[in-house]
């Protein structure tokens, strides 16, 4: 099992929903966060003074999925997520050790 986590541009997240949607992922966890990479933020006006945006707003998102569907979730999320622009996020894959679910306590797989 592994832990996709994906940050994405929040304006793409119903794009990057609906591919996960398709490939058969059943439930994500979705956090709004800020960050900067390579982007660096920018400065803006705000009512004539000048201000620096030092972290902009992402979307997180948080993918629990076999090992047999991870190439697959990746590639629908660079598909959707994908402008082309400076800033479209990165993709990290971590290794899920053992998952529960607490309702019924099931574990592994089966838990997902």
């Amino acid at each position: 099992m592994k832990l996709v986590t994906a940050i994405v541009k929040p304006f793409r997240l119903d794009d990057v929903r609906n591919a996960l949607s398709e490939v058969g992922i059943q439930g994500m966890t979705v956090s709004e966060v800020k960050g900067f990479g390579r982007q660096r933020g920018h400065t803006e006006l705000y009512r004539g003074a000048e201000y620096v945006v030092d972290f902009l707003p992402k979307a997180k998102i948080e993918v629990a999925v076999s090992d047999h569907l991870v190439e697959r979730t990746v590639e629908a999320i660079i598909e959707s997520a994908k402008t082309g622009k400076v800033g479209d996020g990165k993709i990290f894959v971590t290794a899920l050790e053992q998952v529960w679910r607490i309702r019924t306590s099931e574990s592994g797989d089966s838990a997902l």
